[in-house]
This record gives C-alpha cells, sequence and structure tokens, in this order.
C-alpha cells in the first residue's frame, strides 16, 4: 500500500478547504441575490395586512397586529377584473399560438432565403417603444370600435406575443431531427400531417413553457391596459392602478390588490416549473 507523501496530503486537505468554503460562499451570494429579488414581493404582502397608517409609517412598522380590511375593500372590484384577465391572457395565448406555430413550423422546417430576415423582422417588433405606436394603436382602435372591449385587449395581447411565440417555437422545432420527416415524407406524410404528428408532439416541452412565459406576459402588461380599457375591459393591472386616486395612495389597499393579482401566476409557476425549466432547456442543448 502507498503512503502519500505528508505534502501531497496537506495539499489535498487545503484544496478541499477551498472548495468547501468557495461552495459556502457560492450559497451565500444566491441566498442574498434571492433575498434581493423577492424583497419586493415580501414587503408589498406585509403592507396588504397593515393599516394604511403603518403602511405609510417612517420609519417602517416590523411588527404589527394583521388586518384583512383591505383584502375586503379590495376583493368586490377584483373579480371582474380577474375575470377579464383571465380571457385577455388566455384568449390572446391560444390565437398566438394558432397563428405563431404554423410560421414557426414553417421558418424552422421549409425556410426560404428570407426565412432569417423575417425572424429578425420579427424580433425587431420588440424592440419598439410602446409609447412610440400608442397614438395611432388608440385612434385605430376608436375607429373600429374596439376601446375597452375584451377583444380588443385579446388583439392587442396576442400581437405583443406572436414574435415570441414565433422565435421560441422555431428554435424548439429546428431542433427536432430532420431525419423524421424525411422518413414520414417516404411514408407518405403530407405537410399537415407532418406539423400535428410529429412537430406539435414532439415540441410539447417547449410549447408549455412558451405558453407560461406569453400567459404571463400578458398577465403583466400594464401600459396598453390603461390606454385602451377604461372599466368594462379593464384588467387587474389597471385594478391596481385603481388605487391611486384624487384622494391620494390608498398604499395598504393596493398591496392587498397586487397580492391578489399576483397570486395566481405564483400559483401556476410554481406548479409548472419543472415544465418549464425543461422546455426552456428543449431548445438550448442538441
Amino acid at each position: 500500500m502507498t503512503t502519500l507523501p505528508t505534502s501531497a496530503v496537506a495539499e489535498r486537505r487545503s484544496a478541499a478547504s477551498r472548495l468547501r468554503a468557495r461552495n459556502i460562499l457560492l450559497t451565500v451570494i444566491t441566498y442574498l441575490i434571492a433575498l434581493a429579488f423577492l424583497f419586493p414581493l415580501v414587503w408589498m404582502i406585509l403592507a396588504a395586512f397593515k393599516t394604511e397608517a403603518q403602511a405609510f409609517a417612517s420609519p417602517p412598522v416590523f411588527w404589527f397586529t394583521p388586518t384583512l380590511e383591505n383584502f375586503q375593500k379590495a376583493l368586490p372590484a377584483y373579480f371582474p377584473a380577474l375575470k377579464n384577465s383571465l380571457i385577455a391572457a388566455i384568449g390572446s395565448t391560444l390565437l398566438a399560438f394558432v397563428l405563431g406555430l404554423p410560421a414557426a413550423f414553417a421558418l424552422a422546417v421549409y425556410p426560404t432565403r428570407r426565412a432569417q430576415g423575417t425572424l429578425t423582422w420579427m424580433l425587431s417588433t420588440k424592440m419598439m417603444p410602446a409609447v412610440g405606436v400608442i397614438v395611432p394603436l388608440f385612434l385605430l382602435f376608436r375607429n373600429l370600435h374596439l376601446l375597452d372591449t375584451l377583444t380588443g385587449l385579446i388583439l392587442m395581447y396576442t400581437t405583443m406575443n406572436l414574435p415570441l411565440v414565433v422565435w421560441m417555437m422555431h428554435s424548439y422545432m429546428s431542433e427536432i431531427p430532420f431525419a423524421i420527416y424525411e422518413a414520414a415524407k417516404v411514408d407518405g406524410a403530407s405537410v399537415g400531417q407532418e406539423f400535428f404528428r410529429i412537430a406539435l408532439p414532439l415540441s410539447m416541452p417547449g410549447i408549455s413553457a412558451t405558453a407560461l412565459l406569453a400567459l404571463i406576459f400578458a398577465w403583466n402588461e400594464v401600459f396598453f391596459a390603461i390606454n385602451l380599457t377604461s372599466s368594462d375591459a379593464a384588467p387587474l393591472s389597471v385594478f391596481i392602478g385603481s388605487f391611486k386616486t384624487s384622494e391620494g395612495l390608498f398604499w395598504a389597499q393596493m398591496s392587498a390588490a397586487a397580492t391578489l393579482t399576483v397570486l395566481p401566476v405564483l400559483i401556476f409557476g410554481w406548479i409548472a416549473q419543472r415544465q418549464l425549466v425543461r422546455g426552456l432547456s428543449f431548445g438550448a442543448v442538441k
């Protein structure tokens, strides 16, 4: 049996100590970063259970008796806004997939020489500042009688999420081996059969991840919702802003409304996190 020299043993112990110290440091940094991201959310939830005076208090009040008064005041207007948000988010996501999936399939499986330029152009539309197009959009929606309607909100969110759907699904569908399509063609499969029986089933992880992202983006959208809706089709983002009135800012009630707004997304995201991670990594690794 060979015995290691004392210097070699000491070097190994030193390397193990350095590795352990580095892992501890990385763990601490990770927790600090997570705390920095979660602190605003935690502070908002705490403010929702305070009175208005406690929410505005300086220095902040950390020890207080929780109250549900803010939720009781927010709930009556919450459910109509929740219904509008659900219809707008789910409807726009479904419509974006109906339009985006065939486009992504065509650009990935049957690309032309203009395919890359088309993808770049679609992505460039996301770089345009929303404030730069709100006036023509407002006039267009007014002339088409789409202001303060769920139809108009769904169409707006669809155009907002369509580039995301096309780009992400193009990435996922490009990862499917082309030999599978060639084998299907040999067996006499049509383009439609390739799409429905090959591309869609093999892209399900990507579809799940893309759908979740599109839902979150539509759920969180504020600018177009505030400018294109007022009451009948107002989603939750407009509902939160209604607590800033001419009488002042009702910070505790707004926090309660915001807590109710983010709760469905947090629950759904927590349930679907495995699918999200799997879908996001599906198109990144060959």
